[in-house]
């Protein structure tokens, strides 16, 4: 049994193809779109996260004896433990923003450098093993910086 279709037959299937296509690029760009809202939300928090934090860490770096209120250590807390800690902080706040996919590759390699030049020259090795700043950070930062800052490290034992 052959059908014969009309003009009108096959207008209305060519325009009800049109519509379902239509649908489904509008729900593909749809989805981008909220993606691409979840990141800039994501990041807007992360952002007022890292805000604050830096309001509680300004009063740490003038008064050190403030950082007793979270970390009770038996030692005297060196001058230098504030900043150490605000360095840290600032390095996993890079690390990840990197993760995150929002810092280009070529602003990735400087901010690297310029980590791994901060634990190779400065006291960030010794501050990371023995003022136990490592139990701060999330198990991924804490991988980051002994596979990949703390290797060329000549602090680091």
């Amino acid at each position: 049994m052959m059908t014969n279709f009309s003009f009108n037959d096959v207008l209305t299937l060519v325009q009800t193809a049109a519509i379902i296509v239509a649908l489904l690029l509008t729900l593909y760009f749809s989805r981008r779109q909220i993606r691409a809202f979840e990141v800039d939300l994501e990041t807007r928090v992360l952002s007022d996260i890292h805000g604050r934090f830096e309001r509680i860490a300004d009063h740490f770096l003038d008064q050190p004896e403030l950082i007793r209120s979270i970390f009770q250590s038996p030692e005297v807390l060196s001058v230098d433990t504030p900043m150490a800690y605000y360095i840290f902080f600032f390095c996993a706040h890079i690390y990840h923003v990197r993760q995150r996919g929002l810092l280009a590759d070529n602003e990735w390699t400087g901010w690297l450098n310029w980590m791994k030049n901060a634990f190779r020259f400065g006291t960030l090795s010794t501050a990371w093993k023995e003022g136990q700043m490592e139990s701060w950070f999330d198990p991924a930062f804490q991988r980051f910086v002994s596979q990949e800052l703390m290797v060329d490290s000549p602090r680091a034992t």
